[in-house]
């Protein structure tokens, strides 16, 4: 193990110590500090090397040198793993910061960070990335094997990823580019925004907006009260909101999606199940393997349905509080009836077999017009 204290200069009105050195002959690094940012960056030098930047607020050098000497920085090798580690030696000072910046050569095989506050990016390597922060940004990219990565309370940035994806903040924005494997990722309050997933992925927000490019596989997503909106989705998808509206562009498997209070938009999808409290709903039914019965409920809303004139389907549908309201279709095998209205409440019901009947396909709304039309 290797203590190290380095030099100590005057910066700006502040004092700062740098401290440098280097390790070799490790397959994997571990770097574990109590106070600073680190940033790992893989490239093609055979071993690591790194410099410290220590910071002190303080009114004159004799001071800085007592509180720069309370931080610990040692460096050791353990078997093949390389440590670097900064440990208070007593309390901190209020007015310090610190700086870690490691070079690493692109082939570790795996590198893990912990820093009790301060921000944690990585780059440039081939192997596995753990990284945990007490409360500051995590920043990934070019990482060939899985991340994960955990932060108190700010944002995460991800770039390219090899592996699979296990992120979570406590109340910052999420920002994923492009993952190879599965993904896991959750924060306390900010959105979520995911460009493409070669694999599944689980999103939830506690209450912001969520928006999904592009997904692989299955798809699930959950937020508190926010958005959600997926462009073209593989499997089947999930969704659920307290209540922010949400749009499913296209998906190849059954979509399920429920919101406490906005409007529903699928535009291509071979069945659905839907559930609204209070908001308008379209859908627009395209053919696939994946046929299965799709239900469309909202309780104030019109629903309006776009159907491939070559769906098998069985249709039933039924306005509870018809009054001013009615069901229109383009599809003369859908007969609709009307019932009661004279006295009280009236209602309107339509059932029919497109094609011979199929997979059963009911929509209802307590109030609203349900709209049946060709997406010829």
């Amino acid at each position: 193990m290797a203590a190290q204290e380095g030099r100590v200069y005057s910066e700006g009105g502040r004092w700062a110590q740098e401290i440098t050195g280097s390790l070799s002959g490790a397959h994997n690094l571990r770097i574990k500090v109590d106070a600073g940012s680190v940033r790992v960056e893989g490239g093609s030098q055979s071993g690591i090397t790194y410099v410290v930047h220590n910071r002190a607020f303080t009114s004159s050098e004799d001071k800085a040198r007592r509180e720069f000497s309370h931080y610990k920085i040692s460096t050791f090798l353990r078997g093949d793993t390389a440590w670097l580690v900064g440990e208070w030696q007593g309390g901190k000072p209020q007015s310090f910061s610190g700086e870690f910046v490691v070079n690493v050569p692109r082939e570790l095989e795996s590198v893990k960070v912990e820093t009790a506050g301060g921000g944690v990016t990585a780059s440039g390597i081939s192997g596995r990335v753990d990284a945990a922060s007490g409360g500051g940004k995590i920043h990934m990219e070019d990482i060939g094997g899985s991340v994960h990565a955990a932060t108190g309370g700010d944002d995460i940035e991800v770039g390219s990823i090899g592996g699979d994806l296990n992120i979570q903040t406590g109340g910052g924005r999420v920002s994923i580019g492009s993952v190879k494997g599965t993904i896991n990722a959750s924060t306390g309050g900010g959105d979520i925004v995911l460009v493409s997933s070669d694999m599944g992925a689980v999103l939830e927000a506690g209450g912001g907006n969520i928006q999904v490019k592009q997904c692989g596989g299955k798809l699930k997503i959950s937020s508190g009260g926010g958005n959600i909106d997926v462009g073209d989705a593989a499997g089947p998808v999930e969704i659920e909101t307290g209540g922010g509206s949400i749009r499913v562009v296209s998906a190849k498997g059954r979509v399920h999606a429920e919101t406490g209070a906005g409007r529903i938009e699928l535009d291509g999808v071979p069945a659905a199940q839907v559930e609204t409290g209070a908001g308008a709903i379209v859908a627009k039914f395209v053919a696939n393997t994946q046929r299965a019965d799709s239900t469309l409920q909202t309780a104030a809303g019109d629903v309006t349905v776009y159907l491939a004139p070559e769906l098998n389907l069985s249709v039933r549908a039924a306005i509870e509080l018809a009054n001013g309201h009615t069901i229109r279709s383009d599809f003369p095998a859908i007969r609709v009836t009307a019932v009661g209205g004279q006295w009280g409440p009236k209602t309107i019901t339509a059932e029919g077999r497109l094609n011979n009947g199929g997979p059963l396909l009911k929509v209802s709304t307590m109030t609203g017009d349900i709209n049946f039309r060709s997406s010829r």
